[in-house]
């Protein structure tokens, strides 16, 4: 009989935060099994929530502060002083994120991660040796030329006038004058926590795969990609930086802020590492009779570094069952390793819209009915045999088969 749920999933971007995701998978799961011992691990991969969560996690604080937005207007944004007061995080989504971007003006030519720039430097007012960076979930395509800037970097064009903000300038990019960064940049530990499938340019370069969704057209695409590409090339010459920004892991994160931080001294690592340290992940797995991830959408980008694919490869270390729920499900669903079971939440064809709004009792039914054909086929006689590996949809007729 399952009694212990271990409920870790990411958030359903513009529609759940990852605690209110687990919420609703938790009373999912309550429907079914009343007495349920139910552990909410809500995970974040360095966007939305990501400073929240640490700061919860280990006993920190929120410092709350205006500072510039995408679409360069003041917004009320926050960062975190984490429990050992020594370390700070900054999330660029708080500041620079795509749901701070109005859907009439999402154009990541023209967004801006000065904003990120700003909280750094406030995290460095306070006096803190390290600062951890959050990527995921942004607004922009800048390359992090924003952040630069609010550090005290200009970015010259041929003329020596300043560039305006905006990844479409980045194309007009001759040369950088590092002399006015922030000397304490120097003194201080700068981690970001990314997706190391992320990279700057090429054909898997951040503009043509993420581009799209914030507002790109594929003429735009090809602008922000031409851009990028100059600003990896005057990054590497005028700040003597020897590492590769081009397609180095991570340098694409949050539309090339990896590369932009790369290019001051700052780490890229891989965000799960960084990030489910402070949440004793694996123990907590490890304790459950059934897993539940869940996020926006499973398809063949969920392995490259998406959180319920790093979920089921932990679960599957300790022999634990795993079942996702998901937003959509999209091409190569069926192929995430370590996924045992998956459903998508929708119960008929709706507007995004709407399903946006009603994300929670959406996922909170789909649970409800996942759990209970699990349940229902715990309890039947297995007459045929079924592949040990393939996921198997627990929802719709695509995919009859036992449940096991």
């Amino acid at each position: 009989m399952l009694t212990r749920f271990a409920v870790a999933p990411s958030g359903f971007k513009e529609s759940l935060s990852a605690r209110a995701a687990a919420d609703a998978i938790a009373a999912g799961v309550r429907r079914v099994v009343p007495d349920a011992e139910i552990d909410l691990i809500p995970l974040v991969d360095g966007g939305e929530g990501t400073a929240a969560a640490l700061a919860a996690s280990t006993g920190g604080r929120l410092v709350a502060l205006p500072a510039t937005g995408p679409v360069g207007e003041p917004v009320g944004t926050h960062f975190a002083l984490l429990g050992s007061r020594d370390t700070a995080v900054v999330e660029m989504a708080a500041v620079a994120g795509l749901s701070l971007v109005p859907h009439s003006l999402r154009d990541p030519g023209a967004t801006t991660t000065y904003g990120v720039g700003e909280l750094i430097r406030a995290a460095l007012d306070t006096g803190v040796r390290r600062i951890l960076v959050g990527c995921g979930d942004s607004g922009t395509s800048d390359g992090g030329a924003g952040a630069l800037q609010a550090l005290g970097a200009r970015l010259l064009d041929a003329d020596g006038f300043e560039l305006p903000h905006g990844g479409r300038e980045l194309i007009r990019l001759h040369r950088i004058d590092p002399t006015g960064l922030d000397a304490r940049l120097a003194e201080t530990e700068l981690l970001v926590a990314c997706n190391p499938y992320n990279v700057l340019c090429g054909e898997r370069g951040v503009a043509r795969v993420f581009g799209p969704q914030k507002g790109a057209t594929p003429a735009q695409v090809e602008e922000l990609s031409a851009g990028l590409e100059n600003w990896a090339y005057v990054l590497k010459r005028d700040l003597s930086v020897t590492s590769d920004l081009y397609g180095g892991p991570g340098t694409g994160a949050s539309g090339g802020l990896g590369a932009g931080l790369a290019a001051l001294g700052a780490r890229l690592l891989p965000r799960f590492d960084v990030l489910l340290d402070h949440l004793d992940l694996d123990a907590r797995l490890a304790r459950a009779d059934l897993v539940l991830t869940a996020e926006g959408a499973l398809d063949l980008q969920t392995p490259r570094g998406k959180i319920p694919a790093e979920v089921a490869r932990r679960a599957k270390l300790h022999g634990r069952p795993v079942l996702a729920l998901a937003g959509t499900l999209g091409e190569g669903a069926h192929t995430v390793p370590g996924v045992d079971a998956f459903t998508g939440i929708l119960p008929a064809p709706m507007a995004l819209a709407e399903a946006l709004v009603r994300g929670s009792e959406l996922l909170t039914d789909a649970t409800e009915r996942a759990l209970r054909m699990i349940l229902l086929g715990a309890r039947l006689p297995v007459h045929t045999e079924v592949a040990a590996d393939v996921p198997v949809e627990v929802s719709g007729t695509q995919r009859p088969s036992s449940v096991r």
